[in-house]
């Protein structure tokens, strides 16, 4: 047993994935004979049959099924090991599309810096549905919306009320709140359309009745379209708290909105981390909006 190698296992893994010499060869770029020669000297390091070869397609054995489990998890933790080894100098990035904790960002900023001088953290926005997970841009992400992305892990943080983003030259930019049915009553206001950004924002025509929606929907790509357009009095937006206390505008009014379900804060990362002080991260947010 001493003498089984890491060559050893992935060839294993090869053939329980592959169910064939021919594929799992191509798979790790091996002949065939040359694949087969690995098995063989696994067989005789090991001592027992690890591979039936009765059948079309190979099969492990019950031996071969309880080395591959423990040959897969040392495969796993080699694999995160040399992950870790190579980020461990780099900066965490942590991703945002709209806003990332609204008053509670610098706190967080602060403090990390403190107790991770060693460990810098960039603060990246990515205007997609994942804050820049599934591309590998960020290593955490505070979002809005749960993603539609298996890989991506998420937890809600806590929730924030909504805001109208109103130019700030509107009939209800002066009002200390505002109810739904008054952004799309076109008696007491101009008619605007919603200004939205698909994927990543919280609103929706649908958070108004079907008699009351409004007039129409102007789509954009980030929050700067989103915040100009309104600044201009082409739209009007609804968003979360966090946005409005993150994107003060000189042409724009944030209105608290009093009638519509809070929005929910996610945390998340991907299943598997891309650095390795992920954890600590992890711990450092909850900490913060818990205080």
């Amino acid at each position: 047993m001493d003498d089984v190698e890491l060559r050893h296992l992935r060839a294993l893994d090869a053939v329980a994935a592959a169910g064939t010499v021919t594929a799992a060869a191509a798979r790790l770029h091996l002949t065939q004979p040359a694949l087969s020669r690995t098995l063989a000297q696994l067989e005789a390091r090991v001592g027992v049959r690890l591979v039936d070869r009765t059948s079309r397609r190979l099969a492990l054995t019950p031996a071969g099924s309880t080395l591959l489990g423990h040959g897969r998890a040392i495969l796993s933790h080699l694999d995160a090991a040399l992950a870790d080894t190579r980020t461990v100098s780099r900066p965490l990035r942590l991703g945002y599309t709209c806003a990332v904790l609204g008053r509670q960002t610098v706190p967080l900023l602060r403090s990390w810096r403190r107790a991770h001088p060693h460990t810098p953290l960039e603060v990246v926005r990515r205007d997609n549905s994942t804050a820049g997970l599934a591309t590998g841009d960020t290593d955490v992400a505070v979002l809005r919306t749960v993603p539609a992305d298996p890989r991506i892990r998420t937890e809600a943080l806590y929730t924030e009320g909504r805001v109208a983003a109103l130019p700030d030259d509107h009939p209800l930019a002066g009002r200390d709140r505002v109810r739904m049915a008054e952004l799309t009553d076109p008696t007491g206001a101009p008619e605007l359309p919603l200004a939205l950004w698909p994927d990543t924002g919280t609103a929706s025509p649908e958070l108004w009745p079907r008699e009351g929606r409004p007039v129409g929907v102007i789509e954009v790509g980030n929050v700067d379209e989103w915040l100009n357009l309104i600044a201009t009095g082409a739209a009007f937006g609804l968003g979360a708290e966090g946005t409005a206390q993150s994107h003060a505008h000189p042409g724009v009014r944030f209105v608290p909105v009093t009638d519509v379900p809070d929005a929910t804060v996610y945390l998340a990362h991907p299943a598997h981390p891309t650095h390795p002080r992920t954890e600590e991260f992890l711990a450092a947010v909850r900490e913060t909006v818990s205080s």
